[in-house]
């Protein structure tokens, strides 16, 4: 009984990095999560379904930014308390060459650049600097045909190709077999730090599906 009761409260800990907030206020987190989609995985997995534009060969996208995200050390906050006016429809149609689409960049100020206690010009300013700053590893965008890896490669191939990450400050994270994201770690002022223990859930396949940049 003593047993079952310590693995019980020890899970109940555990849990409490994983905690989601909303309704916070603007401009209170400890860091950034730069997350950065592969594409071709989300036109697989829902894209082409929805025949969305993003999947459209012309685009020729691979990492794209799916967000810059507001985190605590332990849980994240979203859809935080904000006085600053809402993106205008140019704001969000001018983040698509990077974020595959004007949706995805006005539901990341919904959700997300609420909470960095930014205008939602400065937010979206911010995020394409992030992008920026991390090289997305070229070898990826030379694949031919889908191939199955395992997910700890991609995340060699991101610290070969940005030398000031350190393997704490990375992780990668799957879908339904696919390799999913990379997620990076920022301060508030875009440098490199350890990534929580709520953002380091490691993808441990060693079979992932890898498609090719269409």
């Amino acid at each position: 009984m003593r047993g079952l009761f310590l693995a019980i409260f020890l899970s109940l800990i555990g849990s409490t990095g994983f905690v989601q907030a909303e309704g916070e206020k603007a401009g209170e987190f400890d860091y950034y999560v730069l997350a950065l989609s592969w594409s071709p995985t989300w036109c697989t997995l829902e894209g082409d379904a929805r025949q969305a534009d993003q999947c459209d060969p012309r685009h020729d996208h691979g990492w794209i930014l799916h967000g810059l995200w507001p985190q605590f050390h332990q849980g994240w906050p979203s859809y935080c308390r904000s006085t600053e006016p809402a993106p205008t429809r140019r704001m969000t149609t001018e983040m698509a060459d990077i974020m595959g689409s004007s949706g995805l960049a006005w539901h990341q100020w919904k959700k997300h650049g609420t909470c960095s206690g930014l205008s939602a010009a400065s937010y979206y300013r911010l995020s394409r600097h992030a992008y920026s700053t991390i090289q997305r590893p070229a070898v990826l965008r030379k694949l031919t045909k889908t191939v199955s890896v395992p997910a700890s490669l991609i995340e060699e191939a991101f610290l070969q190709a940005n030398p000031g990450l350190d393997k704490d400050a990375v992780t990668i994270t799957c879908r339904d077999g696919h390799i999913q994201e990379a997620r990076i770690c920022l301060s508030r002022d875009l440098k490199p730090v350890p990534c929580g223990r709520d953002v380091i859930r490691d993808c441990s396949l060693k079979d992932a599906i890898l498609e090719p940049v269409r």
